[in-house]
Parts: C-alpha cells; sequence; structure tokens
C-alpha cells in the first residue's frame, strides 16, 4: 500500500472538508460525505481558471478548486487548461512558446461574457497565495512531458508555503501522465496524489492495484463508474473523485455511487449538507 496515510478510513478522511470531518459522526442522512470541487473554478459561471471562476467557487462554498498548471517559454508555472491559448483567449499560439509577459497580456475572461473582459491568465504561485486556507486545491499537472522539471517546481513552491505538510489534507495533485504522478509522489511524499482517466482498461483489478501502490487517488470520468469500481477503489486504500459533473441528474448519479469529491463546473449541483 502506498504511505501511511494509505487505508480506506483515511484516504476518504483526506477528501472530507473539515466541516463534514467535524460533522461526519452526526446523521449520515443529513450529510453526504462528498466534498464539492469546482472544476477550473467555477466554470459554468465565469471563465475558467480564472481569478473570477476560483472567487466563485469560493464564494458557492466549493471545498476545493481545481486548476491546470503549465510553464511559460520564460519559466513560469500558469494555470491554463488547453496546451494552446486559442480556446479561451484572444491569443494563439503554445503555452510554451510564450513568455508570461505575452500570457498575461491576453485576454481570457470574453469568450465567457463581455462582462468577464481582461481576465489574466494566473499564475501558479498567485492561486496559491490568494485561496490557501480558502479553498482547498486539487492541481492538476496539465500534459507535464512537455515540460520537463515541472514537477519539481510544483513542488519547491509548495514546500517554500509549507504545504507540503501532512497535517495540511487541502492539496491534492493528479495527472492523466501516470508517471508525472509516481514521481510526484517521490517528491512530495505527505502530499495526496491521484490518477486521472477515461479509460476503462485502467478500472481492471491488476491496474487498481498498481495504482493503489502510489496514489492516493483514482478519479475516473463520471461515465465509467460504478458501484462496483467504487467499492474496489475504496478496497484498495484510495478514495474516488469523478468529473466532469454539468448536470444535476450527473451529480446525483455520483452521490448515489458513493464517490469521494464530485468535480464540476457547477459547484451549486453538488450540496453535501442535504
Amino acid at each position: 500500500m502506498k504511505k501511511s496515510l494509505a487505508g480506506a478510513g483515511i484516504a476518504l478522511s483526506l477528501m472530507l472538508s473539515p466541516f463534514q470531518q467535524a460533522f461526519a459522526s452526526e446523521s449520515v442522512g443529513e450529510l453526504r460525505k462528498i466534498d464539492n470541487v469546482a472544476h477550473r473554478g467555477a466554470s459554468g459561471y465565469a471563465p475558467e481558471n480564472t481569478i473570477a471562476a476560483f472567487d466563485k467557487a469560493v464564494d458557492m462554498k466549493a471545498d476545493y478548486i481545481e486548476i491546470d498548471v503549465q510553464r511559460s517559454k520564460d519559466g513560469k508555472l500558469v494555470i491554463i487548461h488547453d496546451t494552446t491559448v486559442d480556446r479561451t483567449t484572444n491569443g494563439t499560439g503554445a503555452v510554451k512558446d510564450l513568455t508570461l509577459e505575452q500570457l498575461r497580456s491576453l485576454d481570457a475572461g470574453s469568450f465567457k461574457g463581455p462582462e468577464f473582459t481582461g481576465e489574466k491568465i494566473p499564475t501558479f504561485e498567485e492561486v496559491l497565495d490568494r485561496y490557501r486556507g480558502k479553498a482547498g486545491i486539487l492541481i492538476e499537472l496539465k500534459a507535464p512531458e512537455k515540460y520537463p522539471g515541472i514537477e519539481e517546481e510544483v513542488a519547491h513552491l509548495l514546500k517554500v508555503r509549507n504545504l507540503d505538510k501532512p497535517r495540511n489534507n487541502k492539496i491534492i495533485i493528479q495527472s492523466f501522465n501516470f508517471d508525472s504522478v509516481k514521481k510526484t509522489n517521490q517528491l512530495l511524499p505527505n502530499v495526496p496524489v491521484g490518477v486521472l482517466t477515461s479509460s476503462r482498461t485502467h478500472t481492471t483489478d491488476q491496474a487498481l492495484k498498481e495504482f493503489a501502490t502510489y496514489a492516493d487517488y483514482f478519479n475516473p470520468s463520471y461515465g465509467i463508474v460504478t458501484k462496483e469500481l467504487v467499492d474496489k477503489v475504496h478496497g484498495l486504500g484510495m478514495g474516488i473523485s469523478s468529473w466532469t459533473v454539468r448536470t444535476p441528474e450527473a451529480a446525483q448519479f455520483l452521490i448515489d455511487m458513493k464517490v469521494d469529491a464530485i468535480i464540476t463546473d457547477y459547484p451549486d449541483y453538488v450540496d453535501p449538507r442535504k
């Protein structure tokens, strides 16, 4: 099993907000032990991966904000989902080929609506400093194979802020790149890590057992979630966080499946206190 933190009970508690942990022993019928994770912020209501979306998520009482980390041409870590800026800004080109100054000059809000004109691509440090203590942060290493050494850079920026400590369960790191997850686990042995997938080939007993040797969480797309899968993941001492919820029906399905966290564009579709 992965770390001393491993074990079904601990893995589950890691996904509970402090409020939920405090009241988890009370009426289960009145409290769902499920964390509400705002996907790229409250991206159903504000431009994804911007301060506007993250602030909205905090206002909506999300337990975590989920962010995507990449690196600029001049070595600065920035928050953006796509590996190019074309879809979410008024610019063009690959993130890795643009300097921080060039990235920060782009309008990352207008695509969502004129009221968001002028929203900028945030830096990783800006997000850490603005939201630490306000919400948990689920960090996705986006296409880390394009950014050699990004795991060390993320680890350093967390360490200098004391966000790598065992007592702090509000930082989680995940990726679709399993080698990157393994590396992150070695660099930050006390920070929970998760593997992302949308493939059923990763839900076999053999695959899940391999993930459990280094990962705290198995985070699948909701289209491949079943009660059997949830039970298997929990049985191996991992938590399960599923994505991306964009309808109340999808949220209810995952609640019924008893996942540990729901990653959603609409935090108001997930209410753990009902």
